[in-house]
């Protein structure tokens, strides 16, 4: 039986010209107790969609109707619980989720308020925080508020729109168990957006793709038996063929954006001497221990005394090698990267490149952060000039431009060249920081969670982009990173940390898979899941504390 329908429901937005059609025929029915999963790229109209089962829209055509009746608005049978966490500050967890209680329950007595309140905080695990207010929680914790005062209305419909897609990992991993628990409990129907395709399968009873151009795509029906435990999922047979089978179809219609362009990089040579940047050998470079970290140890003062966040990092990299640097929030990732590009001073050990200590920032490290810092009023051409104009100085005029638009065509910008950098997307702009990396022809290459601010969907198109730029240079290359497939999908070894403080290499995974690499053909790698279950197993140790307790068969062996 259905509880939410949609009937070729249309919206657009603007008129004449600038009219932009988000939604388009959409055909909808949401089943009383089910947990249905809307998956896209960002721009497909998902929070469109949850607007307008949640009457906080209207369509343009068509019609949105609850049990048979119109939705005209917004109403207690659907609560809603968004990315942002909406809270109030001034009031505690308590007083957060008593504004829904009030609201739809106003004649309970204050015994009565105080016990409906108490127990939804309990619902989500905040008891023991009740008193607190906004600033004090964690961004999980007050994601929790929003799900626990979304409950306190008693809802027949719960519409989440990305609840978890501002939280960490494991974070969101661990709140997403949260929700499906909730779910089972009061068999609540839920409709979840999300574009995240293992928290998908993980929860959904159904996953409709959304397409691109706004319509309805492909239906895949989970039947994977409940509990779905994350990481027996690794095991898990029709997991791995949906998976593989979800991925494919959001990557045929979704990644539409291919490299343009048959421009040939000119022979010019850059200021530290590396050849050209697509040279096969590079002249007068040393080829093993290219990058040597020795006894790498980053110290810093506190009024406590000093804090030593980084111990004993000891690695070596052979000239043309891909890293990947994984473990949890906190554990001196990021800290290693910057002391190895030079924005952080080393307090022990040291760093040699190319048998040079490294001393100093110098575009012969080239850095790809989170954010990629453009010049907002510079065109995506003059982003990435400024590098190159620096390190080709003997180079003409002309052929610096072709430098800088050879690299802007491989990460598929040869449309927008000419745009400034404000009027660019997220993903965008990160394709021209990537350009202005590999422009820079570096001895190493440094990316610091270069997509952790891009949707699941936009990272995996953006990882194509790098595979294939980096299968011309082979650069020498680090990429930190919290994601488990992207570290799989990009390195020759996954480099593991321990917890900080005193993080340390705990573990190093060579991964002997063919190149050059894509996502689907990763998935459908006999030995892919293998290595993924090797990561896995470390970071789920590390998960709880910076030293975990020794397993009882090794106590044995002892």
């Amino acid at each position: 039986m259905s509880i939410l329908k949609l009937d070729s429901v249309s919206k657009s937005f603007g008129d004449g010209e600038a009219r932009t059609d988000v939604l388009k025929g959409i055909d909808l029915e949401v089943r009383e107790g089910e947990f249905l999963v809307l998956l896209g790229f960002s721009g497909t109209g998902k929070t469109t969609l949850i607007n307008l089962l949640a009457g906080l829209d209207t369509p343009s055509a068509g019609a949105v109707t609850f049990k048979g009746a119109p939705v005209t608005g917004p109403g207690p049978e659907r609560g809603v619980i968004f990315q942002s966490y909406s809270l109030m500050p001034w009031l505690t967890v308590t007083g957060n989720v008593g504004l829904a209680v009030d609201t739809v329950f106003p004649g309970l007595s204050r015994a009565e308020r105080a016990e409906k309140v108490a127990h939804y905080v309990e619902m989500v695990g905040l008891s023991h925080a009740a008193t607190r207010r906004p600033a004090e929680l964690s961004g999980g914790m007050r994601q929790r508020v929003n799900v626990a005062r979304a409950l306190a209305m008693n809802p027949e419909v719960l519409l989440l729109d990305e609840p978890l897609s501002a939280l960490d990992a494991l974070t969101r991993a661990n709140l997403a168990d949260e929700i499906e628990r909730i779910w089972e409990a009061d068999k609540k129907t839920c409709v979840l957006i999300t574009n995240d395709v293992d928290e998908a399968i993980v929860l959904a009873d159904r996953i409709i793709a959304l397409n691109p151009d706004g319509t309805l795509g492909e239906e895949f029906t989970v039947t994977i038996p409940r509990p779905r435990e994350r990481g027996a999922m690794n095991h898990n047979e029709q997991f791995k063929a949906l998976r593989a089978s979800v991925t494919k179809y959001l990557m045929d219609v979704g990644i539409a954006a291919k490299v343009e362009g048959a421009r040939q990089l000119p022979d010019v040579t850059p200021i530290h001497g590396v050849p050209t940047a697509v040279a096969q050998a590079q002249e007068g470079l040393i080829e093993n221990r290219f990058l040597d970290f020795s006894q790498l140890h980053k110290v810093y003062p506190t009024p406590k005394g000093p804090l030593t966040v980084v111990e004993d990092f000891d690695l070596k990299m052979d000239r043309g090698e891909f890293i990947s640097l994984i473990g949890h929030s906190g554990c001196g990732k990021s800290t290693v990267l910057t002391m190895a590009a030079g924005l952080n001073e080393i307090s022990k050990g040291a760093i040699k490149l190319d048998g040079r200590h490294v001393e100093g920032a110098d575009p012969e490290r080239a850095v790809v952060f989170q954010a990629p810092s453009l010049f907002p009023w510079l065109t995506a051409k003059e982003n990435v000039s400024i590098g190159v104009d620096r390190v080709y100085p003997r180079a003409s005029r002309a052929e610096r431009q072709d430098v800088v638009e050879y690299y802007l065509e491989r990460v598929g910008l040869a449309d927008a060249m000419e745009k400034r950098a404000a009027d660019l997307s997220n993903g965008m702009k990160q394709r021209v920081g990537i350009a202005r990396a590999f422009a820079l022809s570096p001895k190493l290459l440094l990316l610091d969670e270069p997509f952790g601010m891009l949707d699941s969907l936009t990272r995996w198109e953006l990882q194509e982009v790098l595979m294939e730029v980096w299968s011309r240079t082979k650069v020498t290359a680090i990429c930190v990173t919290h994601d488990v497939d992207e570290a799989i999908l990009l390195a020759d070894r996954v480099v593991m940390m321990t917890n900080g403080p005193r993080a340390r290499i705990g573990k190093i995974v060579d991964v002997d898979l063919p190149r050059p690499r894509t996502r689907k053909a990763l998935l459908a790698h006999p030995d892919y899941y293998a290595y993924r279950q090797e990561v896995l197993d470390f970071l789920e140790e590390y998960e709880h504390g910076a030293t975990p307790k020794p397993k009882p068969q090794a106590m044995a062996a002892e």
